[in-house]
């Protein structure tokens, strides 16, 4: 017995030196000699069967023969390349195109295993520039106090003529378009910011002006466009001269947007009274924001040259033009009502409409990149208009429902004093920060040049779901209040609006089951996308020195990613490296660990299944939570430090992160619950979850302490809520409910004094205010207090009140 637990201390002694090679990621020929001098003194000093220690021989020549690149790339690599290379899925143009968009940054750290902090914590915070500054103080303030949302969405279905001659006064329209044409040519983080605000009040607004910001002819112009396009469009979208929308998706073709019918062929045709050579065009779109009032139609459409007139090609698939809306043979001006949000939108039609050849965008030399074109823009557009207008929508329903189950009482209790109300609004206040957090950074990383492709899905998908989920818990505590329409319901038409946000700039469904993880694997991972191009190298020679120096670096990963999985998960991440100490130090490290658990976890899909995976769609989906999970939970201590670390929101952050990161737990096990591979399940559960799942959801006492912060006028209330609008305007229903919370909170002692004699029964009341006036009969209650008390209770009555309507006024038509 002593002999073999002597053997047993010497083997597990052997095996902590190639782990620990592994987890600290020492290259290949320094890991052989640590490994070979362990083996040496294993083999004298350790006990065990001889056929045991040949076997470790035998594994050791083969480590050692694999430091000889030549031999290693003619006797390994070679077989294993033409292999790999049978088993690379086809990939159609379309979907090259959007793997080859984009930079990466942080998202491609946590696909390593081994994030480097300092590329994240080295980011600036998100600034905006006195000149953006002032235009959300000045403009985007006057904006919000013109608007009335229920005389849009209600009476006009629009948006009136003074607000529309406003936005395009002050250059609503021309945020991104460069100062040199007439535009404001502000950054990531304005265009943010102004939507948020403007969404705060109305999502009608918000639309209208986010649509020209983003993915559209003023950007495609700017980044693409001939200097004579330029010159010619660009002053005149600044000066809202043009309104522009851009026509992508059709009947037969939404998200597979490749297969789009709609053409136009290249022919001789007369224009302005001569023949020149240019495009005959036909197509039939739908879903097309601002279509019905735009003077210019950016048009996506498969271009054709039968005639070979450009040139030697027959087709040059999708591409992009600027058609002017009064061109002969384009419709439009009907529209859409998309769930009462009366936006501009509708269907566009073009019947034979003959354009010149320089209406497409950027000239001739750019037929056939409009996809490309429109992948590159979208990287970063994507992660702009719909989150921002999700996190304003969120910012103001949490700002509105942490004062309302303050002011609001139940069984002589406000609201708020519930613990099933409590774990609502912490919900709210989570994903609210959360959705603060990811946006400031991403926007900050695209104000440094970044183009985050991959950050761009995660943050379009996860800040409209967790805007929808905040939606849905507003009306839940608000109730009734909530969803009584009319001039006083401050919810019901964001709540209406939510459906809108998920279905576009890629469906929700798809953009999780096929673009975050799909377009990760590839375009993230410090290998794949690397190995595909080195198997489609034309040059084989090239091709297989590219492949053996990128596979077996590939495989060192991989299987240092086990050993960090594994040791910590048996550690609880305790002894990894982290940039920061204090309160989140615990929150970096599990997000290392959860980094290392999901690259391992990734590796192993796209090995085990191949081309498959991309048809494994529920597997897919749930790698690219794992991913979403740990990139949202680094934006939060990053966010939390951009912030100055105020220790009065350590509960949010909290909350967030371990919500974040059981999240990524949880969907790790469903990926293992289901992996098709049981012995693979088995093995990486192993490495993964050897001590179970020992990671736990944020507990109900922390809901208690966000609560706290929310239903009170507090630094971490307003910081929550910093983007929303404010003002102080009659109309502004948001500025109501936090005067009326700061009265309930001055009058606070007054209203315990009040409480604990209707508690002792020295006073007595049917209802709050005949209570007050038996208080101060009493003598309780001074005139003045009783006075402060009766103003406080009218106050919040008013707030509670909901629109009524005469019959007549709710008939159709």
């Amino acid at each position: 017995m002593s002999e073999f637990l002597f053997g047993l201390f010497w083997l597990l002694l052997f095996l902590t030196v190639p782990v620990t090679m592994a987890y600290r990621r020492v290259d290949l020929g320094s890991s052989t000699l640590a490994i070979g001098g362990a083996l040496l003194v294993y083999s004298l000093i350790g006990y065990g069967p001889w056929f045991w220690f040949l076997l470790l021989w035998i594994f050791y020549a083969v480590l050692v023969v694999i430091n000889f690149t030549d031999f290693r790339r003619e006797r390994i690599t070679a077989q294993l390349f033409d292999v790999y290379k049978s088993m690379v899925p086809a990939i159609s143009d379309t979907e090259r195109e959007a793997l080859e968009t984009g930079s990466v940054s942080w998202d491609g750290e946590l696909f390593t295993g081994l994030p480097d902090w300092a590329n994240l914590m080295s980011l600036p915070a998100p600034q905006l520039s006195d000149a953006e500054q002032a235009f959300l103080d000045g403009p985007v303030e006057k904006l919000c106090a013109m608007l009335d949302d229920w005389q849009i969405t209600h009476e006009l279905g629009d948006l009136p003529p003074e607000v529309w001659d406003y936005m395009k006064q002050e250059r609503f329209f021309a945020m991104i378009i460069p100062e040199e044409y007439g535009g404001l040519g502000f950054s990531a983080v304005a265009n943010s910011a102004v939507l948020a605000k403007i969404c705060s009040r109305s999502v009608v607004a918000a639309t209208t002006v986010g649509v020209p910001n983003s993915l559209g002819p003023g950007e495609l112009l700017i980044h693409y466009g001939t200097d004579a396009q330029k010159k010619h469009w660009l002053p005149r979208l600044a000066a809202g001269d043009e309104i522009p929308c851009f026509a992508l998706t059709a009947p037969r073709a939404g998200s597979d947007a490749g297969s789009i019918p709609d053409t136009g062929i290249v022919c001789k045709g007369e224009w302005e009274g001569k023949e020149i050579t240019g495009i005959r065009l036909n197509w039939d779109k739908r879903y097309i924001t601002l279509a019905p009032v735009a003077t210019v139609v950016g048009l996506a459409f498969k271009l054709y040259d039968p005639e070979h007139l450009i040139g030697d090609r027959d087709a040059y698939g999708i591409t992009a033009a600027l058609i002017p809306a009064d061109t002969p043979g384009v419709v439009t001006g009907r529209r859409h009502l998309p769930l009462n949000t009366p936006f501009q939108n509708g269907p566009t039609q073009g019947k034979d409409v003959f354009v010149p050849l320089d209406f497409i965008i950027g000239g001739v030399e750019r037929a056939g990149q409009g996809w490309k074109m429109l992948m590159e823009q979208l990287a970063a557009g994507r992660a702009i208009s719909l989150p921002s207008e999700s996190q304003g929508s969120s910012q103001a329903a949490i700002y509105a429902s942490g004062a309302y189950c303050r002011i609001r009482k139940q069984f002589g209790l406000p609201i708020a004093k519930f613990e099933g109300v409590e774990e609502v609004l912490a919900r709210m206040a989570g994903h609210t920060y959360i959705m603060n957090a990811g946006i400031g950074c991403t926007m900050a990383a695209i104000k440094q040049g970044e183009i985050p492709a991959v950050p761009s899905a995660i943050m379009k998908y996860h800040c409209t779901e967790m805007g929808r989920m905040v939606g849905n818990d507003a009306m839940d505590v608000q109730g009734g209040k909530a969803i009584i329409l009319g001039p006083e319901n401050y919810l019901g038409s964001a709540y209406d609006s939510i459906p809108i946000s998920i279905t576009v700039e890629g469906a929700n469904i798809l953009t999780r089951s096929l673009i975050i993880f799909g377009q990760g694997a590839v375009r993230c991972h410090p290998f794949v996308f690397d190995e595909m191009q080195a198997a489609a190298n034309p040059d084989y020679e090239a091709g297989l020195r590219d492949f053996d120096n990128l596979l077996f670096r590939h495989i060192g990963v991989a299987l240092s990613n086990a050993a960090r999985a594994f040791v910590m998960a048996l550690t609880h991440a305790r002894y990894t490296d982290v940039p920061r100490q204090g309160p989140t130090k615990r929150y970096f490290q599990h997000i290392n660990r959860y980094s290392a658990a999901f690259a391992l976890a990734a590796d192993t899909s796209m090995l085990m299944l191949g081309g498959d995976l991309k048809r494994k769609e529920t597997l897919s989906a749930r790698l690219g939570d794992v991913f979403s999970y740990i990139y949202l939970a680094s934006m939060v201590l990053k966010h939390y430090e951009d912030q100055g670390s105020p220790e009065e929101d350590l509960p949010l952050v909290e909350w967030s992160c371990r919500t974040l990161l059981y999240k990524a737990q949880e969907q790790l096990h469903g990926l293992l619950r289901n992996f098709p591979n049981r012995f693979v399940a088995g093995v990486l559960r192993l490495l993964i979850f050897p001590r179970g799942r020992t990671y736990h959801a944020p507990a109900d006492d922390l809901g208690k302490q966000i609560v706290a912060l929310l239903t009170r006028p507090t630094p971490a209330r307003e910081r929550l809520s910093a983007g929303i609008y404010k003002g102080d305007d009659p109309r502004n229903m948001l500025r109501r409910l936090q005067k009326v919370l700061e009265q309930v909170e001055s009058n606070a002692p007054l209203s315990r004094k009040l409480a604990d004699a209707v508690r002792s029964k020295l006073v007595n009341g049917e209802d709050e205010v005949a209570a007050i006036h038996a208080a101060r009969e009493a003598g309780i209650l001074s005139e003045d207090e009783a006075a402060s008390l009766l103003a406080q209770d009218e106050a919040v009555m008013a707030m509670i009140r909901v629109d009524d309507f005469a019959p007549e006024a709710l008939r159709r038509g």
